[in-house]
């Protein structure tokens, strides 16, 4: 095969995995342009824990939930908070789009290419409090059986055997620059070859020149990723008049290679960039002990018990806690001129109900260990948390709360807490446990949590005192804001194909994944709903494929 093609695929992330997967089932040919080695192949979905947004599954019903499109939808509308008339016109389409896939055929397709998911339902993103607010109703988190790249494996395989029939040639190494537009349609590429890379997947790699190169192709579409991992691009695009003054430091939950920068360079040929001021950072970071690229940050996906505090020792106000609202707690962190939070807890709610984000964090469920995922019910943090409460600089073990408060002041000596103040959060929060009712919300939100028998028996800690010995030794985790998603980005039509400033579509371009904001240029809206990052790459590449399949020459 030359190195001319049918289409052009510029990133071999999970995106361009599927829009490939899907141009080579109907025979057409494909060439898979990415600045990385072949080590990266899938891209950052490689790494993430692999969840999906799923609507009336067979899971939700085996556990007792309840769940429609129509709940599926009024929560994502309600999270969205779509109000930008030009910007939200592709997005709302989107969104009412991919509802429609996650209640529908989704399941079932990705249960056709082998995947599987494990028979609980996870409940992200609770919500902010209202039924008209931002939230999931009800769980709606199927994490799959083999995390992240058990969903990069069964697109990559099919696409790899694609490759040996002559259909896909993967140009790794090849950093696009320029594409190559004529008579107002996109019809190649043009950029630097990178001198080879044998770095580890997810290890920053040299950006040395070895030359140029040009592709030409039908079609060109575009699944570069977001910009989480230039910090320079958050910071320029941070919406300092919604969430408040820009961080002065944060952690990075992407490799480097999540730069953004074929946004600008989409939008010099002529494309439409809407809602680029909308973005989706975690505020549970912790430092990574064993670290893969510059300040590597983990995410604590945590139950909800734990108590949070800011910086000063003052508890986070309700609802804002651990598991609910994301941008919300956000804009409370920013504003209070800190950058980093702390949680308060004990051994027992660390065993019941700490995970980590990341295919590396959970073996058992990567490597469908089924042995080792049944020990997670008993008694004992995983290895993985157990290996940051040995190692992780965030952690702060000690026997007693004053102990606790005078390690968490040698962390951060610049704000020191007030033993004081912190004891009278603490104290207040283990009066409201002794008893069946409480006027303490968060308290609510666990019983509420517990309610859910797989949360119960796997996820939520029975409510009790932090300061109960039976329970300790006392915890303390000092919390990093932590960069990664991008939710604004190239606008797209439903067949993701690349709109121009006017509202006009752009011959020959289509973009996919997070650099098209999942999806029309923002699919989320304002904000998300957890497990819809790696179904937004999987629709959205799935719709580039299919309509270029159907359209080409």
């Amino acid at each position: 095969m030359s190195d001319d093609a049918d289409v052009i695929v510029v990133g071999a992330g999970l995106a361009g995995l599927v829009a490939t997967y899907e141009l080579t089932r109907a025979g057409r040919r494909v060439i898979v342009v990415d600045q990385e080695s072949e080590a990266n192949l899938g891209g950052q979905a490689f790494w993430s824990l692999g969840g999906l947004f799923l609507v009336d599954s067979p899971e939700q019903r085996r556990v007792g939930i309840r769940d429609s499109r129509e709940l599926a939808l009024a929560d994502w509308l309600d999270s969205a908070g779509f109000d930008r008339e030009r910007e939200d016109h592709w997005p709302r389409q989107w969104a009412h789009a991919y509802v429609d896939f996650a209640a529908g055929e989704k399941r079932d397709y990705l249960y056709r290419l082998g995947l599987r998911v494990t028979p609980t339902v996870g409940w992200a993103e609770r919500g902010a409090g209202t039924a008209t607010g931002h939230g999931n109703s009800v769980p709606r988190f199927h994490l799959t059986w083999g995390t992240g790249p058990e969903v990069v494996r069964v697109f990559a395989e099919p696409v790899r055997a694609a490759a040996e029939r002559g259909l896909v040639v993967f140009r790794h190494r090849h950093r696009v620059d320029e594409l190559i537009v004529e008579d107002g349609a996109a019809v190649g590429v043009r950029g630097t070859t990178l001198v080879p890379s044998a770095e580890p997947r997810g290890v920053a790699s040299s950006r040395e020149a070895a030359g140029e190169f040009a592709f030409r192709a039908q079609a060109v579409v575009v699944t570069s990723g977001g910009i989480g991992g230039n910090h320079e691009l958050v910071r320029k695009n941070w919406p300092v008049d919604r969430i408040g003054p820009v961080p002065r430091s944060m952690i990075t939950g992407v490799p480097a290679y999540v730069d953004g920068r074929m946004l600008e360079i989409t939008e010099g040929a002529g494309g439409s960039i809407v809602n680029r001021d909308r973005m989706w950072h975690y505020t549970e970071g912790i430092k990574n002990w064993d670290p893969v690229w510059p300040d590597h940050a983990i995410r604590i996906i945590p139950g909800p018990s734990p108590l949070w505090l800011d910086a000063t020792g003052r508890r986070l106000p309700a609802p804002l806690f651990p598991g609910h609202d994301t941008l919300a707690t956000l804009r409370h962190i920013v504003h209070t001129g800190h950058d980093h939070t702390w949680f308060v807890l004990t051994r027992a709610i660390v065993e019941k109900e700490f995970a980590l984000s990341g295919s590396e964090q959970n073996p058992d469920i990567t490597g469908k260990d089924l042995k080792l995922a049944l020990s997670r019910v008993r008694k004992g943090a995983p290895g993985p948390v157990q290996a940051f409460l040995d190692r992780g600089e965030d952690f702060v073990v000690r026997r007693t709360l004053r102990e606790l408060v005078a390690g968490m002041n040698a962390l951060e000596p610049a704000t020191p807490l007030d033993f004081a103040r912190v004891e009278r959060e603490v104290t207040a929060r283990d009066r409201e446990v002794g008893h069946a009712f409480s006027k303490d919300l968060q308290l609510m939100a666990v019983h509420n949590a517990r309610e859910y028998w797989p949360d119960r028996l796997t996820r939520v800690a029975k409510p009790h005192r932090l300061l109960d010995p039976a329970h300790g030794p006392l915890i303390a985790v000092r919390l990093h804001l932590l960069t990664r998603k991008t939710l604004g980005g190239l606008e797209t039509t439903l067949d993701s194909q690349v709109v121009r400033p006017d509202g006009s579509v752009f011959d020959g371009l289509y973009a996919a994944g997070e650099v098209a904001g999942f999806g029309g240029g923002g699919v989320h809206g304002y904000n998300a709903l957890e497990g819809t990052f790696l179904g937004g790459c999987i629709f959205s590449g799935r719709a580039a494929g299919r309509a270029l399949a159907r359209s080409l020459a």
